[in-house]
């Protein structure tokens, strides 16, 4: 099958993992993939951010930047619409990113079907933490093309919930969440060895991968390893960068633990693994009620004992007491109970390490095994489209959005159907 993959991301970060992972799972399964995407998006080294995009967004008016966001629709309609012509393919896969609506314009105009991937709520996530300014439009954007896809991949049970708020029926939403290629883990160290590679032979090793900011709760295990009740031998190693590192780096030397905080800074993917596998403990302290981490499939392709907060997106891939120790995220103390409980108890980590470790096959969480069920849906959706033929010019299909303000006024969910959340 010929299956036209379109996105508009340019960090080389998980984003670009997903992207990557998806796309090579779908080959390997004998479809041939187009990729219509930025040409910055294979450049650089995985996990560094490209810097030019956040330049280019400080430098506009947050009203004139969204429109240009907007705008920017047009020249990747063009681009698709090139490609449709080129490629003739029989599925449109697109990553959704908000105010993206090219997807949704070639779909109409060629009529093939639009598998719309959404790993987020990003209307709602940038007003929360981006300063998104012009939201009623934003709510409008990404109204209209969840509600025009043929089928909604929403990444967890939970951020279907804020798709169906939209409006979108049940039966058009489908969850596919992120994955782990286990080919990139076989070859990592042992444990022992993974230690000494990184000088922490004699230590339990307490491990976060990510990148870093203030409301990850890192800073509590630093808190909580200030306490002179915690093992000398306990020593924190973060993988990964961000704003909140200069902040956790103070907080360590203002509790003396200088020498018990390792910070790698961004690392190559190839690279993961073998820090990884240094882990006794892979802690995910706080993560948004809707994501899917792939951290998270890292830390059990590895076979680690892992700490997180009981809550539901987490559930939908954790168990309490099987391939996890969860903590209520509600209770102060909560977390710091669970470090506790877990560095105290050799054999409750080794019973979780043993079920993480098979938790992947068990539920099925390899890349290729989300590719093959995107491939399902690509074969059910090209069966039932007649593609090809043009319905609508490029600027016909811009118009149909008519006047965007006032569509807005109309598409915009209610504030009381969408999933309430918590993050601390």
């Amino acid at each position: 099958m010929k299956i036209l993959y379109h996105h508009r991301t340019a960090s080389r970060d998980g984003q670009a993992v997903h992207i990557e992972e998806m796309i090579n799972g779908l080959r390997s399964l004998g479809h041939e993939v187009h990729v219509v995407a930025p040409a910055v998006s294979r450049q650089g080294v995985m996990g560094a951010k490209v810097g030019w995009v956040h330049r280019l967004k400080g430098s506009f008016p947050p009203p004139l930047y969204e429109v240009m966001e907007l705008a920017y629709s047009v020249v990747e309609y063009r681009r698709l619409a090139r490609a449709v012509r080129e490629f003739q393919p029989q599925v449109i896969y697109e990553r959704y990113n908000l105010f993206l609506m090219a997807g949704l314009m070639a779909k109409r105009r060629f009529r093939l079907p639009l598998l719309l991937e959404v790993n987020s709520p990003l209307a709602h996530e940038r007003d929360r933490f981006g300063g998104l300014s012009m939201k009623r439009l934003a709510r409008w954007a990404e109204g209209a093309v969840w509600r025009g896809a043929d089928q909604v991949l929403p990444v967890t049970r939970v951020l279907a919930g804020y798709v169906t708020a939209y409006g979108v029926p049940k039966d058009r939403v489908t969850v596919v969440s992120n994955g782990v290629n286990e080919a990139h883990f076989i070859g990592a160290a042992s444990v022992q060895a993974a230690k000494a590679a990184l000088q922490l032979s004699d230590k339990l090793v307490l491990g976060f991968t990510g990148f870093l900011r203030d409301w990850h709760g890192v800073d509590q295990v630093i808190q909580w390893m200030a306490q002179p009740s915690v093992p000398a031998a306990v020593h924190l190693l973060i993988v990964g960068d961000g704003p909140a590192r200069p902040r956790l780096e103070r907080l360590a030397a203002e509790h003396g633990l200088g020498d018990r905080v390792t910070f790698t800074g961004v690392v190559s993917r190839e690279q993961i693994p073998d820090h990884v596998a240094a882990f006794d403990v892979a802690l995910q302290p706080a993560v948004v009620p809707y994501a899917s981490p792939l951290k998270l499939f890292e830390y059990l392709a590895l076979g680690k004992a892992i700490v997180a907060p009981r809550q539901a997106n987490l559930e939908e891939v954790l168990t309490d007491g099987r391939n996890a120790l969860f903590f209520d995220p509600a209770d102060p103390n909560g977390f710091s109970n669970a470090l506790t409980r877990i560095v105290a108890d050799r054999r409750l980590r080794d019973a979780l390490a043993a079920g993480a470790a098979a938790s992947i096959h068990e539920q099925r969480l390899t890349w290729l095994d989300q590719a093959k069920r995107v491939s399902a849906l690509c074969a059910r959706f090209a069966r039932g489209h007649g593609a090809g033929r043009d319905e609508e010019t490029a600027g016909e299909a811009v118009a149909r959005g008519g006047c965007v303000m006032q569509a807005a006024k109309r598409d915009v969910p209610r504030t009381k159907d969408i999933p309430s959340e918590r993050v601390r």
